[in-house]
């Protein structure tokens, strides 16, 4: 195989490629950025059911509060 500008051209954009996916993985990993533990009105992730005040049934928390939202 002859080692041509196309070969090293894509050589190159591949290792870039990988080398900022991995640094973005890492960055995610360790900074656990805010936006990535909770929803957009603010709940928690993986938050446990809570009791729905009219009813008495359990719901999800999310449903509780586009539900009061008017949503």
């Amino acid at each position: 195989m002859a080692m041509t500008k196309g070969f090293w051209g894509m050589l190159t954009l591949s290792a870039t490629v990988t080398v900022v996916s991995i640094i973005g993985l890492i960055y995610i990993m360790v900074a656990q950025p805010e936006y990535l533990r909770s929803d957009r009105d603010g709940v928690p992730f993986y938050t446990p059911m809570v009791e729905n005040p009219e009813g008495g049934e359990a719901i999800k928390l999310g449903d509780l509060i586009r539900h009061y939202k008017g949503e």
